[in-house]
Order: structure tokens, then C-alpha cells, then sequence
């Protein structure tokens, strides 16, 4: 077992990244918080279209991933990057003011997670390459918490500002510019890259020498990651269930308050207990909780049911999200840290493409209980792969630790 060293063993840069995440995520949900209700209500989009236009602008961050993981291992300069996805993220905000159609609101979409996915592979390889193997998932943990309290804020101001504007929607998302701002200046000045040197070469992208490079233990996390991403599709379907049940327009951006509260108050904590234990454990957990989570959602069709079932899947998303990135970390090879990334992200995105379609449709179909019925199903089977699982996941590790397959040994 490893001490926990607690918060004081996460470099600075980490702190800077995740107050970079908190301030672009308090102006995503300002967004998103309403964007559902927007588009079905105001655009007159259905539940599929919203599910689809979830789906793919999530499956486009998860591809432009692999690039630009890859380039940030070839180039070693993962800032660069990383400053040019949260800025193309913040000039996309102004579009969903304007948006008359649901394509518009699909293309705004697609380029706001076009800057999603130029900085996510860079910007997790980045906290792994400043961080000691031993406090990474304190690192990964605090990152994430941070990120989810902006996606709280988002909605909360989303809700002031509902109030102050007389419900004008499209006002709300002109607000949002300003934190994406902040967070674009936060990040050149506050955040430093260690010196690293990229190898140079004009590779394609995802090499087989690299796939082949990356071993058993990545893959294991990758498949692991996209069965579950699978039951886990857009948190857009939170809102729609709880405006379903009866809560207005201008209170349905609680839904998010809650389940992010949650999310944020365990990322870190579950990120430290991490580092000392088998983060299986802490995976199969999660996992369990969103089980119930979707049975929560599926059966009870009431205000304080759908606030209940956000909140757990809160704490489903605090005991795995910041977890999951500690594996591909443990698993990978440094010097192809981001490529894993890319990859992790590309494989999730497409199955959280399948998911939120799949979501769409049934909702359309069947109704949202069947909805989240299928999703628990889904979280049924990762767990049953997690359990199943002989030996624990480990790559690089950390002093002081058992190498995989030894008795124990970390996740």
C-alpha cells in the first residue's frame, strides 16, 4: 500500500489545468444545460436528432484525438496544442446565440468539439508528464474535480441568468463567452510545459510498431472503457428525462447542479484512494452505481426521481472518469502517452456516438425508461468484464510499487 500524500504532492500546472477545465466547462454548461430543452423545444428537434447531434459532435472530439495525441508526441509540445483547442472552443460559444435551425446548433456543436479534441489527448499526457506516477490519480482526480465544479457553476449561473433575462435562452449562451475567455488566458500564462523532445519523424499517425507497442494492460482499459462508454451516453437525456417529469424550462439546468455537485465532491477523493488501491475496484463501483443509477431513472417518473438518478450518476462519473485516465496513463508508454490517449478517446467516442443514437432512438420509440433500462444493460456487461479480469491493469509503475501480476500490486 502507498501513503497518500494528499493534494500536496500534485504539481502546480495540474492546479492551473484544472482551474483551465473549470472555467471552459462553467461556459460549456451554460450551454449545454439548456441546449437540450432549446433544441426540442424551440427548434423543434426530436430525441433522435438530439441524440444524434450528441453522438457525433462526441465521436468528432474522440478522432480529432488520435491526431492530436500523436502530434503531441511527435512535436513534444502538448501546450501549443492544448491552447488551440480551448481557443477554438471559446470561438464557437457565440454560435449557439445566433443558431436558428438544428443544423446550426449541429455545426457549432461539431466545432466546439473539434477544440475539444485538439486539446484533450495533449492536456491529459500533460498532467501525466508533470506529475509522479505515485500522485497521478490524485492528479487525474483533483483535474477532473475541478472541471466538474465549472460544470456545476455553468448551470447554476445558466438558471441566475434565466432569472435576470427574463428566460432568454439565447442571451444565456452569449454570457458564455466571457469564462471561455478567461480560461484561454489562464492557460498561456499560467500553465508550463516541461521540456520534452519530440522524435521528429513523419509517421502516420497510428503505426503498427505503436499499436503493438502499446500492450495487453492498454487495450484492456480501451475495452473496458468503450463497453462502458456505451451505457453511458449524453447527459443531455438527464435533462430531457427531468423536463419529462414536470420540472420547467428555466429550473431544468438543477438536473446538471446535482449530478456535477456529486461528480465534482468525488473525483479527488476517488482519484487519491486510487493511487492505493487496485483502481479495479474503484472502477467496478462505478460501474455498479450506474446500474443503479439507470434503474432509478427508468422507474421512478417524478421530479425527485430524476434529481435522485442524476445525483447517482454523479457519483458513478466521480468514481470512473478521472480513474479511467489514470489507467491509460499506468498502461501506456511514455513516449507514447498521447497516441494512447487519442486512441482511449477515439474508441470511447465512437461507442458514446452508438450510445447517444441508440438513446435517441429508443426514447423516440419506446420511451424513456426502456432508454435507460438498455444503458444499465450495458453497464451490466463492463462490469462483469472488470470482475472477470485475472490479473490487475499496470504499465509504468511507480516506486515502492509491486509490478503487475505481483500480489498487491496497484491498478
Amino acid at each position: 500500500m502507498v501513503k497518500d500524500r494528499g493534494l500536496g504532492a500534485v504539481p502546480r500546472g495540474v492546479w492551473a489545468l484544472g482551474l483551465v477545465s473549470l472555467l471552459m466547462d462553467t461556459s460549456s454548461e451554460m450551454i449545454h444545460a439548456l441546449l437540450p430543452v432549446f433544441l426540442v423545444t424551440s427548434l423543434g428537434a426530436s430525441a433522435l436528432t438530439l441524440g444524434l447531434i450528441e453522438g457525433v459532435a462526441e465521436a468528432t472530439a474522440s478522432i480529432t484525438k488520435v491526431f492530436s495525441g500523436w502530434l503531441s508526441d511527435r512535436l513534444g509540445k502538448r501546450k501549443l496544442l492544448t491552447v488551440a483547442g480551448y481557443g477554438l472552443a471559446a470561438l464557437t460559444k457565440p454560435l449557439f446565440a445566433i443558431a436558428g435551425t438544428p443544423g446550426m446548433v449541429a455545426a457549432a456543436r461539431f466545432a466546439d468539439r473539434v477544440g475539444k479534441g485538439v486539446r484533450g489527448a495533449p492536456r491529459d499526457a500533460l498532467v501525466a508528464d508533470i506529475t509522479e506516477p505515485g500522485a497521478r490519480g490524485a492528479a487525474f482526480g483533483l483535474r477532473q474535480s475541478l472541471d466538474t465544479i465549472g460544470a456545476f457553476l455553468g448551470p447554476a449561473l445558466a438558471i441566475a441568468l434565466m432569472a435576470l433575462l427574463g428566460g432568454n435562452i439565447r442571451h444565456v449562451f452569449a454570457w458564455a463567452v466571457v469564462p471561455a475567455i478567461l480560461c484561454v488566458l489562464v492557460l498561456i500564462f499560467g500553465v508550463r510545459e516541461p521540456p520534452r523532445v519530440g522524435t521528429g519523424r513523419p509517421q502516420a499517425p497510428i503505426a503498427w510498431r505503436e499499436l503493438r507497442g502499446l500492450g495487453t494492460p492498454f487495450w484492456w482499459v480501451v475495452a473496458v472503457g468503450s463497453v462502458f462508454t456505451l451505457a453511458r451516453f449524453s447527459e443531455a437525456f438527464l435533462v430531457l428525462r427531468a423536463q419529462s417529469v414536470g420540472l420547467a424550462i428555466g429550473l431544468v439546468p438543477v438536473v446538471m447542479i446535482v449530478m456535477n455537485l456529486v461528480y465534482a465532491g468525488v473525483s479527488s477523493p476517488a482519484g487519491r484512494l486510487s493511487d492505493r488501491i487496485d483502481r479495479r475496484w474503484l472502477l467496478a463501483a462505478g460501474m455498479a452505481t450506474l446500474i443503479v443509477a439507470d434503474a432509478v431513472l427508468a422507474g421512478l417518473g417524478t421530479i425527485g426521481g430524476a434529481l435522485f438518478g442524476a445525483a447517482l450518476w454523479g457519483l458513478h462519473m466521480g468514481l470512473t472518469q478521472g480513474l479511467l485516465s489514470a489507467l491509460v496513463a499506468d498502461a501506456a508508454p511514455a513516449r507514447l502517452r498521447g497516441t494512447a490517449f487519442g486512441l482511449f478517446n477515439l474508441a470511447s467516442g465512437v461507442a458514446l456516438l452508438i450510445a447517444s443514437a441508440l438513446a435517441g432512438w429508443l426514447w423516440t420509440a419506446f420511451g424513456p425508461a426502456d432508454t435507460f433500462i438498455a444503458g444499465a444493460a450495458f453497464a451490466a456487461l463492463a462490469l462483469s468484464g472488470v470482475l472477470a479480469t485475472p490479473r490487475k491493469v499496470s504499465g509504468e509503475e511507480p516506486a515502492g510499487r509491486p509490478q503487475a501480476g505481483e500480489e498487491g500490486g496497484d491498478g
